[in-house]
């Protein structure tokens, strides 16, 4: 993994790329270096060395020809095939690296050799004879790519922080998109938090045109393609054959590296399934990391235990302080440069640091859920997608609800004994009633999706909500409704908040993230299955399943799982209390954006008991960012 970052500027300015570099040096601190040509294309990079660790890999990388220049962030899996090939036409390379068959392969096949990649990658190339700069993301978007547009300037990074490095950059807020983040926890592709500048959608390329100073975006794979295709004419003990024969070399592929390589581990399915097929394949104790918290209902590190005893792996784990998420909390402004919701980015800084003392590389297990239908919501979802053709069945479960009052159930609930009862007890009705009350199955898909009611969003904040934006995936003409709900939140949800929490997470410690259960042969595969073949027995996760219980025995893998969650309400009313009191307070909060006198309400509502802590979150993450980057 490492960052890159360029430019288009008449005048050679390597004070601004050296400025724009810095401030995202941990994401390769072992290296850096700059191009420039007279064309104005200005192209950086910092390395983090994991193939090939001599100098011969040092970028930006410039072919032999000296025609084509490429600055990469990434892992090309496929590249020693790709190589061998490309010495058969010919082409001789000085380094060890994947970037260098990155570049000949395009000088070979054009923009068309990225269908040939499997792996995750953010690259630009400079080819001088067509005068274009080339910028590629990776079909699921597991490598970040901003680029910024106004007038004639053009800039693009890893990660939006380098703009602020860069004279002509404006850091106007899109005060447009605000709402979406208070609604889903994250701001979404192709915007960003700031006017002008853009994140580029996964599976897409753009290609500027240093002749007229334009630009455009192609699509070159699209989930979707898939979910439409024909579903497999195979029996399920051969589609379990061939998706455990995929599985196993997505993994071994990221096993590739230079530098010692680890897999955390959770105790759910989807990081068992991949520490059961490495320990099949690789005679060597994998090391394994979980973190675990004194809180049973967020704690995850026995069950993860037994999972590594039972695998024999070399497993370490840690419990989660206080004090821990005291010293990290107002870092992940830093690091998250865009407004960001989801509080389980501390335990992955956490467990990054930890990991990053004994491996370079890690595997993490993310994109099982979208993959091979995972979620809780589809589940619910599906099971209620057949009562919208009942009007009177849906209008009687909708004014049963409506009657249940959301305070009620909190009540109810803190009536339970402590280890019965819910966490966020009150968000997972609300969302629950605000899917019933849905007119139409993709509505109802996405108010499951949300964690604030669009009619709170309304209150909370003095802007005009604009519900427009996710209009595209409405209507997708993808055949089921399982299909439909997997297909965005591959493109939405995953791509979003996960690989972003997960990239800025293992970056911040200069650890490289993969992700095997990404790899774009088993979404294909996985988006050709029947549906009745993905969710059986009322099994989420059935194919997976199926093949890790040839590996770990029922009794031991099937366990109720929490997720990767904090206990935000006990941490925010505790030693965080202060940090409430910091940025949810009538002198910090702007009158332009907020209703101040409602976030105030939600504030005293949480202190006194309320079960509302993800607000709260979103509000102070809010603020921690807006006062780092635009204040």
């Amino acid at each position: 993994m490492c960052g890159i970052v360029g430019f288009i500027s008449k005048q050679k300015d390597t004070q601004t790329i050296k400025e724009m570099l810095k401030i995202q040096s941990y994401r390769g601190p072992d290296d850096s270096g700059l191009f420039f040509d007279e064309s104005g294309v200005h192209l950086g990079h910092n390395r983090l060395s994991i193939q090939d660790l001599s100098p011969l890999g040092h970028q930006p990388f410039v072919s032999d020809c000296g025609e084509y220049i490429i600055s990469f962030n990434g892992e090309v899996y496929n590249f020693k095939p790709l190589r061998e090939e490309l010495k058969a036409l010919g082409y001789n390379f000085i380094s060890q690296s994947d970037t260098e068959v990155i570049l000949y392969s395009y000088k070979e096949w054009g923009i068309r050799c990225i269908e040939k990649f499997i792996g995750m990658f953010a690259f630009a190339i400079f080819d001088k004879k067509k005068e274009k700069l080339t910028l590629v993301r990776d079909r699921a978007g597991v490598k970040p790519l901003y680029y910024y547009h106004k007038e004639n300037n053009f800039i693009f990074s890893s990660e939006i922080k380098s703009f602020h490095q860069h004279p002509h950059f404006q850091k106007e807020m899109n005060y447009e998109i605000i709402p979406y983040y208070f609604q889903f926890g994250y701001i979404p592709t192709p915007h960003s938090i700031f006017k002008n500048c853009f994140k580029l959608e996964a599976g897409t390329y753009l290609e500027y045109d240093l002749k007229n100073s334009d630009y455009q975006i192609t699509k070159y794979w699209d989930v979707n393609d898939f979910y439409k295709k024909e579903k497999l004419d195979l029996s399920e003990s051969e589609i379990i054959t061939s998706l455990e024969n995929i599985l196993e070399d997505a993994i071994s592929i990221r096993m590739i590296s230079d530098v010692k390589v680890g897999l955390f581990l959770s105790g759910g399915y989807d990081s068992s399934l991949v520490a059961s097929l490495l320990t099949k394949k690789h005679s060597k104790k994998i090391d394994t990391f979980t973190i675990g918290f004194e809180d049973k209902k967020f704690n995850e590190a026995q069950h993860a235990s037994s999972i590594a005893n039972y695998l024999e792996t070399n497993h370490h784990e840690y419990y989660v302080k206080d004090s821990d998420i005291f010293e990290l909390i107002e870092q992940t402004s830093f690091y998250w440069d865009e407004p960001f919701g989801d509080s389980s980015s501390l335990p992955t800084m956490i467990v990054s640091k930890m990991a990053k003392e004994k491996v370079g590389v890690v595997l993490s297990a993310d994109g099982g859920d979208e993959a091979f239908f995972g979620y809780s919501k589809y589940i619910f979802l599906n099971k209620f997608s057949n009562i919208f053709s009942s009007s009177f069945k849906l209008s009687l479960l909708k004014f049963s609800i409506n009657l249940i009052d959301d305070k009620l159930i909190e009540n109810i609930n803190n009536y339970i004994p402590k280890k019965f009862r819910q966490t966020n007890i009150k968000d997972k009705f609300s969302k629950l009633k605000r899917a019933i009350n849905s007119n139409n199955l993709y509505n109802m898909f996405m108010n499951a999706s949300s964690y604030t009611d669009n009619k709170i969003v309304t209150k909370m904040l003095n802007l005009e909500i604009n519900n427009t934006i996710f209009n595209n995936f409405k209507n997708q003409n993808i055949p089921s409704f399982m299909s439909h709900m997997m297909a965005v939140d591959y493109k939405t949800f995953m791509n979003d908040d996960v690989l972003t929490k997960v990239d800025r997470a293992t970056m911040s410690v200069s650890l490289e993230g993969r992700e095997p259960l990404i790899d774009h042969r088993i979404i294909e595969f996985m988006a050709q299955v029947p549906d009745s073949i993905k969710y059986k027995n009322n099994q989420a996760k059935y194919l997976a399943r199926e093949i890790l219980y040839k590996y770990i025995p029922k009794e031991i893998i099937d366990k109720p799982k929490a997720g990767f969650q904090i206990p935000l309400n006990q941490f925010l009313r505790g030693e965080l209390r202060h940090i409430v009191d910091k940025y949810i307070h009538k002198d910090r909060l702007d009158s332009k954006i907020f209703n101040i006198e409602e976030i105030l309400k939600i504030k005293n509502d949480f202190l006194n008991g309320a079960d509302n802590a993800t607000q709260i979150w979103f509000i102070i993450s809010f603020q921690m960012w807006k006062e780092r980057w635009f204040d």
